[in-house]
């Protein structure tokens, strides 16, 4: 299990109906059966006074990250929608940052990419978790492959010790190798993954 403190940030990665959901419009596999785990380690860290923050997809109904408009995802997480919503047995214990609210592609928790111009956009969790006076990082939810290793990729370029434990996430897996892949990417860039 992972060693919580004050400094420490958990990042509860996109925890939401349309992924976590076996009737979500982009249902990761396995995604239901982490919410027990994820809220164990929620419980955890918050008791040894960690800082627990959540990332949102927040998508409006057009946004040329979805196939319809000529991305490569279905329709998902759009905004006020159950599909966005958290899953209801999620405990939520902080601060949501929300990603692509206004159509950008939004895979990590720190930034966002205009998907017409390819500009990289900063959502606010740089800046709030370095008011919080942050020094390491753990990063769970879904999916592995997409949101989670982006989050916690920039987490470390951000100069933070990152974990990513893989028990604590599933992969999306467009193709059979994307977790895998993922988890080798990760420990590459220094990311513990235990």
């Amino acid at each position: 299990m992972t060693t919580y403190g004050q400094h420490t940030a958990l990042i509860v990665v996109d925890m939401q109906n349309d992924f976590a959901d076996p009737v979500g419009s982009l249902f990761v596999a396995g995604g239901d059966a982490l919410v027990g785990l994820i809220n164990a380690e929620i419980i955890h860290a918050a008791a040894a006074s960690a800082f627990v923050v959540y990332t949102q997809d927040w998508h409006p109904e057009s946004t040329p990250h979805f196939a319809k408009d000529g991305g490569v995802w279905p329709v998902h997480c759009v905004a006020d929608t159950w599909g966005a919503e958290f899953h209801p047995q999620l405990i939520v214990a902080g601060p949501t940052v929300r990603k692509g609210v206004n159509g950008e592609d939004g895979y990590s928790g720190f930034t966002m990419r205009d998907p017409t111009t390819g500009e990289t956009i900063p959502t606010e969790l740089t800046a709030l978790l370095r008011r919080h006076g942050i020094r390491s990082v753990v990063v769970i939810g879904l999916a592995l492959d997409y949101c989670v290793k982006a989050t916690a990729l920039d987490a470390a370029g951000e100069d933070w010790p990152t974990a990513a434990p893989v028990h604590l996430t599933a992969p999306v897996n467009l193709e059979p190798h994307h977790g895998t892949d993922a988890v080798e990417e990760m420990k590459k860039a220094g990311i513990r993954t235990q």
